[in-house]
Order: C-alpha cells, then structure tokens, then sequence
C-alpha cells in the first residue's frame, strides 16, 4: 500500500472519528467548559465550581524500572479534587488492574520525595473510564466503587479515592440520565436537546477544521504505521538470521510484545501476526498469549 493510499485513507478516517477515538476525546476535553460540565454530570454532589488545570495525555514520572502510563486527561479543579478520565473502546480483559495501577500513578504525581502521607487528604482522586464493553456483566450504565469495609459495607476506608467506570453498551441509561447523550455519543447517536452533546459536537468540528489539528493527527498515525512495520521486519529478520524454528518463535513473541507496547486492540495484534507471519487464528492467539506471560 503506497503513501499517497495511506494519506487519503487517513484523511477521511479524521472526518469520520467519533468521540469514542481517545485522540480526539483528548482535544475534545482541552475545552475546560467541556471538561466541568461533564464532571459536574458525574459527580452533581461535588459542586464543581471551575476546573483549574486540564492535561491531556499527561505522562507520569515513574521509577525507571516501572512501566508507565500516559492518561488521556488529567483535571485539578478549583477544590484540589483530581479527576482522570479515559477513553477505553477495546476491552483487553485488564480493566480492574490498569484501574488499581492508574490510582497508584496519582498518588505518585501528588506526592514528592520527603512528603507526609497526610498531604493526600487535600487531594481526592477519581479515575473515571468511558468504556464501550460491559466488563461486570450486570448491564448497568455505571458502576462506582471506593474502598469499603467487607464486614460492615457502610465503613468506608476513607482514602479518599473512587473509581467510575461507564458501559456505552447497557440497554438503558434510565439510572444515569445526565451523562445518557455523551454514552450515545460514543457511539455517534446525537442526542437532540442536550447542552453537553451540542458543546461536544461543535467542538468535534471545529476540531476537524484545524488544519493543524489533522496534520499532527496523520503524523502520528503513519509514525504508528511505521512502528508496526519496523517492529514486523526486525521479528522477520530475526528469525531468518537465526534459520531455527525456535528463533522464529521468539521473533513473533518479540513482535507481540512490540505491538502490545503500543496499546493495540487484541483482534488487531492477531490480524496482523496472521498476515506478517502466516499463522492461523490460533496461533497468533498463542503468540500473544506468551508475550502477555
């Protein structure tokens, strides 16, 4: 597939993304007054008045020897409440634990070196997750939790931490109504009469329209293209290099962990092993499943 295929291809793939894409939901959520009236539909108990510091794709500065994570938007509002919000379209079966390791990660970008635990108390957190899967299965739009004691429900710990995780595939939103038009959204069904929708409509135009804005967003799909590209050829390379069955088991395992690095969906990472490697369904499953091991 030539450039120029590539550059048209991606060109109308920018018309056409939604909300649910974590790249323009970050442009989408530079917009502060976005940013608050979806927090306030979230949490109408905090009383958000302003939000102070919106950051998106924020990385966190983790020890070397640590894996790091990159949040879609990173909010501080006027209470020193923080506030991440995710984009989560494909369902990698790892929810619960990227949300324990993304609690983790706040904590870490609150607290320095030399610093009482005590600071955290003037620092609640909240990770919230759009997700277009049902990972609990009970077909709720929301589900919300925060450390509570298992013997006497009503004890909570008090850390000060609560974890929101939206499904975009319930049947209903009667229970969550104020955020019902941005769930539909994330599937591209407007909402008629809706502020928060209309907001987030108008700014996804005016968002396509920057030419700046395309431009930095093909850069960056190419570049991934060329990651893959680069990532398959060495795999390949490796394992002609070696002439052994084993090494070319080892480069597509090393090609799995590539592409795992980039934060692929799972039917893509198969699809592409299949077709770099001429494996079957089963076998790529395999691969994949060693590189996660």
């Amino acid at each position: 597939m030539n450039r120029e295929h590539e550059l048209t291809r991606l060109a109308q793939q920018w018309e056409e993304l939604t909300i649910a894409n974590d790249r323009m939901f970050s442009m989408v959520m530079e917009n502060n007054a976005i940013c608050r009236e979806l927090l306030r539909r979230i949490f109408p108990e905090l009383a958000i008045d302003r939000v102070q510091r919106v950051t998106v794709q924020k990385q966190v500065n983790t020890p070397l020897d640590a894996r790091t994570v990159r949040f879609d938007v990173y909010i501080r509002d006027d209470q020193q409440r923080t506030y991440i919000v995710e984009m989560q379209v494909a369902n990698r079966q790892n929810l619960p634990y990227r949300l324990r390791y993304y609690l983790e990660q706040v904590d870490h970008s609150i607290l320095g070196p030399g610093d009482n635990y005590e600071k955290l108390a003037g620092y609640p957190t909240y990770v919230i997750f759009f997700c277009d899967f049902d990972y609990y299965g009970q077909d709720r739009p929301e589900y919300r939790f925060e450390w509570r004691s298992i013997d006497q429900p009503d004890l909570a710990a008090g850390t000060g931490q609560q974890l929101v995780v939206f499904n975009a595939q319930a049947s209903t939103f009667h229970d969550r109504i104020g955020v019902a038009g941005f769930l539909k959204l994330m599937h591209n069904q407007i909402a008629a009469g809706d502020p928060l929708v209309e907001q987030v409509t108008r700014e996804m135009k005016r968002i396509k329209q920057d030419p700046e804005r395309r431009r930095d967003y093909m850069k960056y799909e190419l570049d991934l293209m060329d990651a893959r590209s680069d990532g398959m050829a060495i795999g390949l390379a490796e394992g002609k290099k070696q002439g052994l069955e084993q090494g070319k088991q080892e480069s597509i395992v090393a090609a799995a962990k590539m592409l795992l690095g980039l934060e692929l969906s799972r039917t893509v990472i198969v699809k592409q092993l299949m077709s770099a490697y001429d494996l079957s369904s089963a076998e790529a499953e395999r691969y994949l499943k060693r590189a996660q091991e």
